[in-house]
């Protein structure tokens, strides 16, 4: 978990990821076209995001396409977000049911 907190870290590498999520299965190039980084650059961003198992690479003849992976960034909603949000619904239950026992409804 240490590599995607790691990865996910850099501003570069979270637009590669909202690219990838806006349209999945992309090339280098196409990953490239309008950042203002080197090819060279983003080709090492991705190597960071591979790393991590934030990114998959597939080739198709000569491209090689890039897909994002969800698994790692749930991995992390289940171990550091849920169960805080579900302090929070439970809370919410609770206090919805005191106001319902107060006001008779």
């Amino acid at each position: 978990m240490d590599d995607v907190f790691r990865a996910l870290a850099d501003p570069h590498r979270r637009l590669l990821l909202d690219r990838l999520y806006a349209h999945n299965g992309q090339s280098l190039g196409a990953l490239c076209a309008g950042l203002a980084l080197s090819r060279q650059a983003v080709a090492k961003h991705l190597a960071v995001l591979e790393a991590a198992k934030l990114v998959m690479s597939v080739w198709r003849g000569r491209a090689k396409l890039h897909y994002l992976n969800p698994v790692p960034i749930r991995e992390i909603e289940e171990r550091w977000i849920g169960k805080f949000e579900r302090r929070r619904a439970t809370a919410l239950a609770a206090l919805k049911k005191g106001l319902e026992e107060m006001t008779g409804g």
